[in-house]
């Protein structure tokens, strides 16, 4: 049975109302038969549902789905996506251990690794995407003990060559963490690499209109153990309803990704075609510096483009007041087109060098591109650089 009917299939077990669409189940905690039971069931000689915070069966269903589409043995759902992240590094990592990670993050996973863990002994080497084996190689240290990593990155759309990485981590005995939220398990799967743990922010495409928070994290069972473990005792579960919500969006998710993709090349096609903007950046525009390595790895671009303007934060102001279409929003992977400037926004907390290191200019505009008719979307950014070049040129 292939993944796309799988993901329309997996559901929770009908109960005795013989429910068509898979029920929901808004329950704080669950009953015992008997006292024998509930004894049973605390000391894990028999398998059921307790208590939300450590399982609930609208939760499961979508982690069985995510565990699917993944190709994992286990997972967990967190109630947001730094939950899953923050679990996948702090329900393994202890103090003295050491971590390495592309310097290409989300702004928050960045102060993870170098604020919170700093305070727990946990020490860290940052490396560019595009640092070749042998310095990735180099980076590995005695007490290195996990690999983290984003590809494609937010928001520069840098890529990690997971084959690299995975060969690596194999041969160090490494743990290989990959953020795959932009790509998502329809254009990329990390596990067919080497990755041990596969972490989503689901409340981008895996939700995909921008309803509901949530995280997961799937991978090998031995190390989605000690994160359950970890996420059991602290509590950062997710919403029944939130999963629920969730699982029905995966129905759809590969019908969507394919749509995204297509609108965003068309899109980043049209825009690189423009003297107004001054640099388009796309995976699988043949001018991104790893088109190659986004041609082996994934089978489409995604739906994430940037854009970089002349003219600093006003020429970007000015673009964004002359469209019609986007929304503004730090979010993205909705149905809907969203935008944000990165520099004063998702990446505003990060230090001036930080933010050079990283690409990421006062010009740079990060497009989620959606599920619109691609020629209005054309037409409206078209009309946006022309109009936001001028006001520059006025001022001038």
């Amino acid at each position: 049975m292939q993944r796309k009917t799988k993901a329309i299939r997996i559901q929770t077990k009908k109960t005795q109302y013989r429910e068509h669409s898979t029920p929901l189940f808004l329950t704080s905690s669950f009953s015992f038969e008997s006292a024998e039971q509930g004894k049973a069931l605390f000391d894990e000689t028999e398998e059921g549902n307790i208590y939300s915070r450590f399982s609930n069966p609208s939760v499961q269903e979508f982690v069985d789905k995510v565990c699917m589409l993944e190709g994992a043995e286990d997972g967990l759902a967190t109630a947001t996506g730094m939950a899953a992240v923050f679990a996948s590094m702090a329900g393994i990592l202890k103090s003295g251990d050491h971590i390495i990670a592309c310097r290409a993050l989300f702004g928050s996973a960045h102060q993870i690794i170098t604020q919170i863990f700093a305070k727990w002994g946990i020490t860290y080497t940052y490396l560019d995407a595009d640092a070749s084996e042998e310095q990735w190689e180099a980076a590995v240290q005695p007490n290195s003990r996990m690999v983290y990593l984003e590809t494609p990155s937010n928001p520069g759309l840098e890529l990690v060559d997971l084959a690299m990485i995975g060969r690596i981590c194999k041969k160090h005995n490494l743990i290989f963490n990959v953020d795959n939220c932009f790509a998502t398990p329809i254009i990329q799967t990390p596990a067919d690499f080497g990755a041990d743990l596969i972490v989503h922010s689901a409340t981008k495409f895996m939700d995909g209109q921008g309803r509901v928070l949530g995280g997961v994290v799937v991978g090998k069972a031995e190390y989605i153990a000690p994160i359950r473990f970890f996420c059991r005792h602290t509590g950062p579960s997710m919403s029944p309803f939130n999963a629920w919500t969730l699982s029905k969006s995966l129905e759809t998710l590969e019908l969507r990704m394919e749509r995204h993709s297509q609108n965003a090349l068309r899109l980043a096609e049209a825009l690189e075609a423009l003297p107004e903007v001054k640099k388009v950046n796309y995976p699988y525009l043949p001018s991104h510096a790893q088109y190659e390595l986004a041609k082996a790895q994934m089978n489409a671009g995604g739906a994430i483009v940037t854009i970089e303007l002349e003219g600093g934060f006003e020429r970007v102001s000015a673009f964004m007041k002359a469209l019609t279409i986007p929304t503004l929003s730090s979010n993205l992977g909705d149905t809907r087109t969203i935008i944000t400037n990165p520099f004063t926004t998702t990446h505003s907390k990060l230090k001036p060098d930080e933010k050079a290191a990283l690409g990421i200019t006062e010009g740079l505009i990060r497009i989620s591109v959606g599920l619109e008719a691609v020629e209005d979307l054309i037409e409206d950014f078209t009309q946006a650089a022309v109009v936001s070049a001028e006001v520059i040129a006025e001022k001038i």
